[in-house]
């Protein structure tokens, strides 16, 4: 078997194991959250026996265990069961949900990737000069703040001073494309603002490691402009622990939106969730939480894949 074959092998194998370990996780952690789901949908006046009679209803009187592996067989058959609050099927609630989580990361993606690349890119050929040191000093800054404290000063200046953007970003099928991207404006630009500073440091610390190179010594002896050094001879060998930054980023993105969506109000998984944990509504907990598991380990191990992939004594091994 090829060596590089047989890596990527290990790895999915290795992924696999790691998202029957969250999912483990996640069933223990929604069986100890506090409160009673039945108790909440009946109310405080309810008897002990109809209290009795709901749980055994909703099948919650049977051994963890059994419930823990009749939850994972239905999720791999993509069943995620039904709401204990309202009684709807949790797979076509997210599915909605999902596309608008997934809209607002991509809209912040498509920003702060080609951004925080491009700066990276300008903070490597001005080392040590004023426009290194900026980049750094204001990147540095958004990163340090908290997220809901970034939000709320966006939202004050853009959209209560300024009024250029809704404040509380509510999307629907119904709205066009470009109505879309304007409601979602304010959070894609703060999540812009939270993982623009990541990408753009690792990338500028990737082309500085490799511009230390004997071969970069050499094109640089030979006369080459030091930009086409960059972007022809240093960025494509820097392209591994880039793209490992960029998935990490990603992932954030589509899982870590939780505060955002909630400071926003958007219609989003985020939303979706802590609307749920609220109700302890425990099949909802347990499918957002199995999907952003499974979002955040796949996009990790594509970029621990295209690693692979870029190392050349892999590719040619003697």
């Amino acid at each position: 078997m090829h060596p590089i074959l047989k890596v990527v092998i290990q790895r999915l194998a290795l992924g696999l194991l790691l998202l029957l370990a969250a999912s483990v996780l996640i069933f223990i952690g929604t069986q100890i959250l506090p409160g009673d789901v039945a108790q909440a949908i009946l109310g405080q006046g309810a008897t002990e026996q109809a209290l009795t009679n709901m749980r055994a209803e909703m099948g919650l009187d049977r051994p963890a265990y059994i419930r823990y592996f009749e939850w994972l067989y239905n999720a791999v058959h993509g069943d995620l069961g039904v709401a204990l609050s309202n009684g709807r099927d949790i797979a076509d609630s997210i599915g909605q949900r999902m596309g608008n989580t997934l809209f607002l990361a991509s809209v912040a993606a498509v920003i702060s990737v080609p951004l925080a690349i491009l700066l990276g890119l300008v903070a490597v050929r001005y080392r040590d000069r004023w426009p290194d040191k900026l980049i750094s000093a204001i990147t540095l800054t958004t990163i340090s703040l908290p997220e809901f404290l970034l939000g709320y000063v966006l939202m004050y200046i853009f959209a209560v001073k300024l009024g250029w953007f809704p404040s509380v970003s509510n999307i629907n099928s119904s709205m066009s494309f470009w109505q879309k991207l304007n409601a979602v404006a304010l959070p894609a630009m703060v999540l812009t603002l939270v993982v623009l500073a990541h990408m753009m440091r690792m990338t500028r610390a990737a082309i500085l490691n490799v511009m230390q190179s004997a071969y970069i010594e050499t094109a640089e002896l030979k006369g080459l402009r030091r930009l086409t050094l960059i972007a022809r001879h240093a960025m494509p060998n820097a392209i591994a622990p880039i793209v490992n930054v960029v998935m990490i980023n990603l992932a954030y993105l589509v899982v870590g939106v939780v505060v955002i969506e909630v400071v926003f109000v958007y219609p989003g998984m985020g939303q979706y969730l802590v609307d749920h944990v609220s109700k302890r509504d425990v099949p909802v907990v347990q499918a957002c939480g199995l999907i952003f598991a499974t979002i955040y380990i796949g996009l990790n191990l594509t970029a621990d894949i295209v690693s692979i992939l870029s190392n050349p004594r892999l590719r040619h091994p003697k």
